[in-house]
């Protein structure tokens, strides 16, 4: 089965070629593509490679009976197969680390022996690093892998980097994209809003050409996150967990999508629920997007801990949830629009999260001021509108015209429209999204 290109392959490799390299751990939610990428990287990168699923494998639990240090944990892994070969730039790769979490405290200890490249991976990692004795802060590198974006998804379509530089050369020059392009992006991006970024089901709708069998995976998928609440969530209210994560698609229905605990249950709390919201972002499995006190810099500090929205991480897997006639409303019309627009905001939150911001929107008391998301430049704040139609973002125009908020210059529409620009309030398709990031960096 042919492999997925992804952004992570370009981190590893840099990761490989530093002078300092230092243990790395690959956290990602469930089947988000860790191991795929791991082992392809270690493949083309290197000749003796120590792989242990600790899932898989339990026996390998037992490799730390001696203590943390590099000399006795490898002689424990020996014992186990003596078919490894422990020679001095070996890869060793640690899988499912969430089943044997202390495996993190040697991470020091193989930093300072230096003999062997480490990669660790897992999901629900930044829950699990609570319970164990060490986590080898200063020693090992993190990094987050999501499924694929846009762009991972396109490269997955045939389409090479200069397609997408040109996508980016049309935002920064502000000029529109051909009617053809246009219609080609907006069909792709419909596939990708439906199917998601879950590599196993875009592999899947690559190889057959269909969408055969991709709605039973991302439902099983479903499923299989509702079984890590059940077996995972030590010390919280399974429960709770459950009806919060279940509750999301309900609540973004609604025209005022902010996430109400009060409407999960009967005399629901805040304060009791809390933990349930941060359990599911640091699984990986849904998006945060924090309610702000005034839109201005600096974000971060500037919001209400108890007022947010709720996203799903992966789109696809938002779709593959709804019901049946909204289903088929999305898939024969491409009718996005269909669910109040929350699949709109849902991508764009997805998309934002993958560029590597933290999600923020702005509701002003007793009025109809309101902003789904913001991002920054290096000098200003920039309000960001998802219109599920071409009609004016009054909102967007009120904070950039307004002398009230000094930190904003000009604003970014988000809809199914060609690029455009009037009264410093810039429109992108939505499939542009996965580029603001660089747009911001390049714009004059």
């Amino acid at each position: 089965m042919a492999y997925l290109r992804r952004k992570l392959d370009d981190y590893l490799r840099n990761w490989r070629a530093a002078e300092e390299r230092y243990p790395l751990i690959v956290r990602g939610a469930r089947q988000v593509g860790k191991t795929a990428s791991i082992l392809e990287f270690a493949r083309q990168n290197y000749e003796h490679v120590v792989y242990i699923n600790f899932v898989e494998q339990p026996a390998y639990r037992q490799i730390l009976a001696d203590g943390y240090g590099t000399a006795e944990v490898i002689r424990n892994i020996s014992r186990i197969n003596p078919e490894f070969v422990f020679a001095p730039g070996t890869l060793l790769v640690f899988d499912e680390m969430q089943a044997f979490p202390d495996m993190a405290t040697t991470l020091k200890f193989f930093k300072l022996d230096g003999r062997f490249d480490v990669i660790c991976s897992g999901s629900l990692l930044g829950l699990n690093y609570h319970a164990i004795e060490s986590n080898s802060v200063g020693y090992k590198t993190d990094v987050t892998l999501h499924s694929l974006d846009f762009e991972e998804f396109l490269w997955a379509k045939g389409y090479d980097d200069d397609f997408v530089t040109d996508m980016l050369s049309h935002m920064v020059e502000e000029r529109p994209f051909r009617e053809l392009e246009h219609r080609l992006l907006h069909r792709l991006f419909l596939d990708y809003c439906i199917l998601g970024g879950m590599p196993a089901v875009v592999r899947t709708y690559i190889d057959r050409g269909t969408f055969e069998g991709t709605l039973a995976m991302q439902r099983q998928l479903l499923l299989d996150y509702e079984e890590d609440i059940r077996k995972y969530a030590v010390g919280l209210d399974q429960g709770r967990i459950l009806r919060v994560f279940r509750q999301i698609p309900v609540q973004l229905a609604r025209e005022n999508k902010k996430f109400q605990i009060s409407k999960v249950a009967r005399g629901a709390r805040f304060k009791d629920y809390f933990g349930c919201i941060e359990w599911l972002a640091d699984a990986g499995i849904v998006n945060v997007c924090h309610a702000l006190l005034t839109p201005e810099l600096p974000l971060r500090g500037n919001y209400d801990a108890a007022k947010y929205k709720l996203y799903y991480a992966d789109t696809g897997l938002l779709v593959a949830s709804l019901d049946d006639e909204t289903q088929t409303e999305l898939r024969a019309n491409g009718n996005l629009g269909v669910y109040k627009g929350a699949l709109y905001e849902n991508l764009v939150g997805e998309a934002l999260k993958k560029c590597g911001y933290d999600l923020f929107y702005y509701k002003r008391e007793n009025s109809t001021l309101e902003e789904d998301f913001f991002v920054r430049d290096q000098h200003s704040l920039v309000p960001v509108e998802v219109k599920a139609t071409n009609n004016k973002a009054k909102s967007l125009a009120t904070l950039v015209r307004s002398t009230h908020y000094p930190d904003i210059h000009y604003g970014i529409k988000l809809c199914a429209a060609n690029i455009g620009q009037v009264d410093n309030i810039y429109t992108f398709p939505y499939y542009c999204t996965f580029l603001l990031r660089r747009y911001l960096q390049q714009r004059k």
